[in-house]
C-alpha cells in the first residue's frame, strides 16, 4: 500500500528554495492526520549539506540522491531519477512547487508515472481520506476543488507563497540513493546567470510591477528605487514585455510568472486577464493608474487613480521616512 507524503525540495546553487519548506510544513500537517511520514526528495551534486535544513521544517526522511550529472537541472535526468524513486517506493502524494523548474519537473513525472495533476494550487486539505486541491480558473475568476482518488502517487505543484513555513526541528532519516543516469542525455553546458540583490520573483514577499504605463525603459528605476525602499522584487506586465523595455524574466501572467506575494504594487498595469492569472492570489494589491476605469482597480484593494511618475517617486519618499 502506496505510503508518505513526498516533498520535492527543489534547490539551485547549494539553497534550498523557500518554497520546500512552505511544502513541508503543510505537509507535515497532512501526513500527520493520515499517519504517515513526511519525507523530501533532494537531488543534486554535493547536496547533502542540505538535509538538515529540511529536517528543521517537519522532513521525517530525506531521500538524497547525488550524481555529476545530476549538478544542474535537466528534465531529461531528474524526471528519470524521480520517477525511479516514485516507483520504487510508492508514495500516496508528492509535492512540488509551481515553479519554472516545479512544472516542468511535474508534468514529465505526471507522463511517466501515469497519474494525475492538480497544477497551480493555492490550498489542500484532507475530505474522505484523499487530499483535495484548490486552484484557480478563467484567470483567477473562481476556484475549483479537485482530486485524483484513484491517481498513486497523487501529484500537484502548489503555488509558492501559499503556505507560511513553520519550523518542527527533526533530525531526519537520511536514505541515500545511488540513481542510475547511464542513459540521461541533456547536458548543461551553460548557465547565464542575472545578478541581483533583489529577491526571486515567485518568491519576493513584497513585488512593484510596471506595465504599459511606464511609457520607456528608463521609466523603470523608479519602480526600482521603490522597489529597494521595500525590499521587494520588480515585476512587469507582458506589454513592457512585448515592448522589449524589461526582460521576460521579469514577466508576471498568465504567459509569465505566477506569483502570490504578500504586497503586490500595480503601477500603470491596465489589468489584462492574462496578467491578473498570475497575481490575483497576492494577501493585498494596490492599485496606481490614471484611467479609474482600469481593470486592475476591481481586484485591487487599494486604488490610487494619478500619474504614475508623480504618485511612486512621493511613495518612495514617504516609505524611506517610514522605513528610517
Amino acid at each position: 500500500m502506496a505510503k508518505g507524503i513526498w516533498i520535492f525540495a527543489e534547490q539551485r546553487e547549494g539553497q534550498v528554495k523557500k518554497v520546500a519548506f512552505e511544502l513541508l510544513s503543510e505537509g507535515r500537517k497532512i501526513a500527520d492526520q493520515l499517519g504517515e511520514e513526511l519525507a523530501a526528495v533532494l537531488v543534486g551534486k554535493d547536496v547533502a549539506g542540505l538535509v538538515e535544513a529540511l529536517g528543521e521544517y517537519g522532513a521525517d526522511k530525506v531521500y538524497l540522491v547525488e550524481a555529476d550529472a545530476l549538478e544542474n537541472y535537466t528534465t531529461d535526468g531528474y524526471t528519470k531519477v524521480v520517477a525511479d524513486l516514485v516507483k520504487q517506493y510508492e508514495p500516496s502524494a508528492l509535492l512540488l512547487g509551481c515553479t519554472v523548474t516545479g512544472r516542468d519537473l511535474a508534468a514529465g513525472l505526471a507522463q511517466r508515472l501515469e497519474t494525475g495533476l492538480m497544477t497551480d494550487c493555492t490550498s489542500m486539505e484532507l475530505a474522505d481520506g484523499q487530499l483535495v486541491f484548490t486552484r484557480p480558473v478563467y484567470a483567477g475568476k473562481a476556484f475549483v476543488k479537485a482530486s485524483c482518488p484513484d491517481a498513486r502517487p497523487a501529484m500537484a505543484t502548489i503555488r509558492p507563497n501559499t503556505f507560511a513555513p513553520v519550523a518542527g526541528a527533526k533530525t531526519p532519516e537520511v536514505v541515500k540513493v545511488t540513481p542510475d543516469t547511464g542513459d540521461i542525455r541533456q547536458v548543461v553546458k551553460d548557465i547565464v546567470r542575472q545578478i541581483s540583490t533583489r529577491p526571486e520573483l515567485t518568491e519576493a514577499d513584497i513585488i512593484v510591477s510596471g506595465g504599459r504605463g511606464m511609457k520607456a525603459p528608463e521609466n523603470f528605476k523608479a519602480l526600482e528605487e521603490l522597489s529597494d525602499v521595500l525590499g521587494a522584487a520588480v515585476g512587469a506586465s507582458r506589454a513592457a514585455v512585448d515592448a522589449g523595455w524589461i526582460s521576460h524574466s521579469f514577466q508576471v501572467g498568465q504567459t509569465g510568472k505566477t506569483v502570490s506575494p504578500v504586497l503586490y504594487i500595480a503601477c500603470g498595469i491596465s489589468g489584462a486577464i492574462q496578467h491578473l492569472a498570475g497575481m490575483s492570489s497576492a494577501k493585498c494589491i494596490v492599485a496606481i493608474n490614471k484611467d479609474e476605469e482600469a481593470n486592475i482597480f476591481k481586484v485591487a484593494d487599494y486604488g490610487i487613480v494619478g500619474d504614475i511618475f508623480e504618485v511612486v517617486p512621493v511613495l518612495t519618499e514617504e516609505l524611506k521616512k517610514i522605513m528610517a
